[in-house]
This record gives C-alpha cells, structure tokens and sequence, in this order.
C-alpha cells in the first residue's frame, strides 16, 4: 500500500483541481481567446504531412477508451498480485474523469475550432480536452501508485515516458486543429488532479483498517 503522505497530495490534487477550475472559467470568459487562436492558426500553417500524420497516430493511440482500458488493464495486474486497493485506484480514476470531464463539457458548452483548421472533423464540445484529461489522470495515477515500488531506472523510465506521451496526445489535440490551448491545459490539469485526490484517499486507507488486518 502507498505510504506517501496524504496531505502532501491532497494539496497537489487541490491546486491541479483549482487550476483547472480557472482554467475553464477564464477561457470560458474568452479572456484567453487572442492566445487560443494565435497557437491554433501558427500550428496550422506549420503543418507538414510526415508529422500530420505521426500526429493522427499518437491522437488515436492516446484516445479517451485508450486511456480507459490503460486503467483497466493495469488495475486488473494489481488486483491480480494482491494489491486490489491499488489496483481499484488505477482503474477506477480514469473512469472518474471521463465522466467529470464529459459534464463539464456539456455545462460549459465551448465551440471547437473552426472546421477550416481541423485535421480531423470534430464537432460537439471542446472544453476541456478528454483526450488530455484522460491522458493525464491514467498516466499520473500509475506513475504516483507504483512508484513506491520501481527501482530508481524504473521511476525514471516510467515518469519520463508518462510526461512525454501526456504532452504529446495534448499536443496533437491542438495540431490538428480539434482543441484550443486552453482546453489542452485545462485538460491536463483536470486529469492530474483526480489522479492525485485518487492516491490522496488510497493513502489514507490503513490508518482506517482495524489493527492486524
């Protein structure tokens, strides 16, 4: 069972969580507008087709059910060594997020970027990204549970590869023209901070079990 310290990630989830919640509020605004469009129409007019379509790939790759069955799969080999806390936690907190991030999605109701910049046709709600967001909360949940357990190679393997694939799905989502920046950020945060409200409650688990269990 995680032993880190559950206040310490309590804070980290609540400042994710208030990032995103700004996040979604000032870009709902459209305070962040000039910046939203400026990256969508500079990373348009600098596409080429090798990393087009290196970009359609990672995008399909990191898709939302992708992330989901992530979780799935990697809670159901913990649950299968024994660690089922663990493994209902990795499991169960990309299936949170899809669901927090799809209404948000219908409550804030964002308009995508216009179909003259998108790669893809996609045409119902933008903000925030389910891609990132899944990204982010599948892949930070793993690293943050097994972590007390992977040698120092491991961590750093496991962490590096996790950063780097949760900014490139994100990427992409604003390459192809289907996201703002904003909904790429937000999405982020949101996924990384129900990851770590997730491991915040799995930590306090056996301060509550009855001593010898």
């Amino acid at each position: 069972m995680i032993t880190r310290a559950p206040r310490l990630l309590a804070v980290v989830a609540f400042v994710l969580l208030a990032a995103a919640v700004a996040l979604m509020a000032v870009a709902s605004s459209g305070a962040l507008a000039e910046q939203d469009v400026g990256t969508a129409v500079g990373l348009a007019d600098e596409r080429r087709p090798a990393a087009t379509t290196t970009a359609l790939v990672v995008t399909e790759l990191g898709n939302t059910a992708a992330s989901a069955l992530l979780g799935l799969a990697a809670g159901g080999v913990l649950a299968w060594r024994g660690r089922r806390a663990e493994g209902l936690c990795v499991a169960s907190v990309p299936l949170l997020t899809s669901v927090v991030f799809t209404v948000l999605k219908r409550i804030l109701d964002r308009a995508r970027p216009p179909e003259e910049i998108q790669v893809l046709a996609v045409a119902n709600e933008s903000l925030p990204s389910g891609h990132a967001a899944m990204a982010a909360a599948a892949w930070t949940v793993l690293v943050l549970v097994t972590w007390p357990r992977l040698a120092a190679c491991g961590r750093a393997l496991l962490a590096g590869f996790a950063v780097l694939w949760i900014g490139a799905v994100g990427f992409t989502r604003i390459y192809l023209g289907v996201h703002w920046l904003s909904d790429v950020l937000a999405g982020w945060a949101l996924g990384a901070g129900l990851a770590f409200a997730g491991v915040a409650v799995l930590s306090v688990l056996p301060a509550r079990r009855p001593a010898g269990t």
